[in-house]
């Protein structure tokens, strides 16, 4: 069965929406398998699975004013003009208050869409992949290359990653020596995710974030279809945790890496269904704020 086009429940109209989502269906620099461009639809098709009330935090959907831009046309141009392309789409989001919620498309996506906010916000990026080469594969903006890209932006003390669990030796250790914040899956998996949530939070601070959750920090026995799947990873149930934690400080957010063909459409509906709950969860906690 074919359902609408757009994300399910993203019916306000433009103008009158908080939140705007957009697909970026771009797959130009993957290094192991390809087809993540097709991300964007079918992560809009698994989004009709889903009752518009979350029950677990008393959020209906129907009451947030969220509107589905469609996709940004970046199929054929280079990582540069396609990081130009979404900085500008994003800088009129911002200039219009809406909140941007981007689907990916690869990771690649992501410094384009940070460099159009202000370099003293942070980020919280949920990878398996520290992502931090100068280049790869004789590309600066490759999708191994987002966090040296967004570090190019804001301060690297700004960046946290968790759920890393795969760097090149050289990569690794630049990152050790300039500093960068991270926590490794195998750390995780004996300090306990509260504890983690615990030592992000004293490292952010205050700050406003933008989230960027590439799939694969999940562990692929729960999201097999992503680009680059790494075992050992966090259940849907820990990134569940950390995105309340940080909800009320979130100012946008992507989910990327999603690669639909290699599986039964499992990664799609959590994918889909991430963004559900990012969307309840910052809602419910700016409506908790707005009655203090």
């Amino acid at each position: 069965m074919i359902f609408p086009d757009y994300f399910a429940d993203a019916e306000s109209d433009f103008d009158e929406a908080n939140y705007v989502i957009f697909g970026v269906p771009y797959d130009k620099t993957s290094s192991f398998r390809h087809g993540i461009d097709k991300a964007p639809r079918e992560i809009r098709q698994s989004s009709w699975n889903f009752e518009t009330f979350d029950f677990r935090i008393g959020v209906d959907l129907k009451k947030i004013k969220l509107h589905d831009y469609g996709n940004l046309d970046v199929k054929n141009l280079k990582t540069k003009e396609m990081i130009e392309k979404i900085r500008d789409f994003t800088s009129k989001l911002l200039l219009k208050n809406k909140f941007p919620i981007a689907i990916g498309g690869e990771h690649s996506i992501t410094p384009g869409i940070v460099k159009a906010y202000p370099n003293d916000i942070a980020v919280l990026s949920l990878d398996a992949h520290m992502d931090f080469r100068e280049q790869y594969e004789n590309d600066v903006n490759n999708h191994a290359c987002v966090t040296r890209r967004i570090a190019d932006h804001i301060n690297i003390k700004n960046i946290a990653i968790i759920g890393v669990r795969s760097a090149e030796k050289e990569e690794f250790e630049y990152a050790q020596k300039e500093g960068l914040f991270f926590i490794d899956t195998f750390s995780i998996n004996k300090k306990g995710i509260s504890q983690t949530i615990k030592e992000t939070k004293e490292h952010l601070k205050d700050k406003k974030i933008y989230l960027t959750l590439d799939i694969d920090v999940v562990d692929p026995a729960y999201a097999p279809g992503t680009g680059t799947p790494e075992p050992f990873g966090l259940d849907p149930f820990d990134v569940l945790e950390f995105i309340e934690a940080f909800a009320s400080q979130l100012v946008g957010f992507d989910i990327v890496e999603v690669c639909p063909a290699y599986d039964h459409g499992e990664t799609s509906i959590l994918a889909a269904k991430l963004i559900r709950s990012i969307v309840g969860a910052i809602w419910y906690k700016s409506s908790l704020q707005s009655q203090l």
